[in-house]
């Protein structure tokens, strides 16, 4: 029996929960389907799935083997996809929807160099909060920021996000410079309202996450809103350096609280297969990488 099949049986298998199933899928029969199992079985001296007349489940050592196959895998499949898309040509239209402030501080941007470089290549860039459906909504891409949950799409990280608290220099020189997140009780914070509970900010404090109810004079569902009026000395914000890195660069903006700023988040991109990945996202990915790693630019004042 070949190996590498037989882990690919193996992997259908466990997903699938069914040798008929798995078969049909492979297009392979029921009994040679079992036949690769029982072959790895016997390879590796080991069981791999209980077996009932209603129901297959994956033994402990099934569990563990299948998750390093899946690596394996996965591996050897975009290893082979790569080699196989040397010679295709990028083009078509490329469809993708992100969140609202890094798609309109920094993809739209970026969408026009690439399209600059890749003239065959059209973008339809969706903003909005909402989770994606890629393949309801007929998505290439989807980004997020913040750690995903479970998820059956193929996620890249392009970039990493930080959260600052920052303020106008005119506004500290009047109310003076929280030194630790409890002062911010003292002080007139902007808030967020999509976020929850939006009334409270997040820090990290000896290693450990530390909340702090704030309030402030103005509230918006729009971060760019709250931007402005820090610019302007309504108060302090918390937002991704993404949104107030040039601010902060050219002197608009203060950062305070440094030393208890959360931990980055990344941000990714999200695609449903690496399986006939089409070059247009390929090299949309690649481009995307090269342009906000390993320090995204946006991040250039911390130097």
């Amino acid at each position: 029996m070949d190996k590498l099949v037989s882990m690919k049986v193996f992997s259908r298998v466990a997903k699938l929960g069914s040798f008929s199933a798995a078969a049909e899928d492979l297009g392979i029969s029921k009994a040679m389907a079992s036949k690769h199992i029982t072959a790895l079985e016997g390879t590796l001296d080991v069981r791999l799935l209980n077996r009932t007349t209603r129901k297959i489940s994956l033994t402990e050592v099934g569990a563990a083997y299948r998750e390093r196959v899946k690596h394996i895998l996965a591996e050897i499949e975009e290893t082979e996809l790569s080699v196989s898309q040397l010679n295709t040509e990028p083009k078509g239209t490329l469809k993708m929807m992100a969140p609202s402030s890094f798609g309109a501080f920094h993809l739209s941007r970026a969408a026009a160099d690439f399209m600059d470089e890749y003239p065959d290549i059209n973008v339809e860039l969706i903003l909005s909060d909402r989770e994606a459906d890629l393949a309801e909504e007929g998505l290439d891409l989807s980004f997020s920021v913040g750690e995903l949950g479970d998820s059956s799409l193929i996620a890249r990280k392009v970039a990493s996000a930080r959260m600052v608290v920052c303020a106008s220099p005119e506004y500290l020189e009047k109310h003076g410079e929280p030194k630790t997140p409890d002062d911010l009780t003292k002080h007139s914070c902007l808030l967020f309202t999509p976020r929850f509970p939006w009334t409270e900010w997040v820090f990290s404090q000896n290693g450990e996450e530390h909340k702090v109810k704030v309030s402030g004079c103005l509230k918006s569902n729009v971060g760019d809103t709250l931007r402005v009026g820090a610019i302007k000395g309504l108060g302090l914000i918390q937002q991704p350096t993404y949104m107030v890195g040039q601010d902060i660069k050219l002197g608009r903006l203060k950062v305070v609280l440094e030393e208890y700023e959360p931990a980055e988040r990344p941000i990714n991109v999200m695609y449903l297969h690496r399986r006939h990945l089409s070059a247009k996202v390929r090299v949309f990915v690649d481009f995307l990488i090269q342009r906000f790693q390993p320090i995204p630019y946006w991040d250039e004042w911390t130097a």
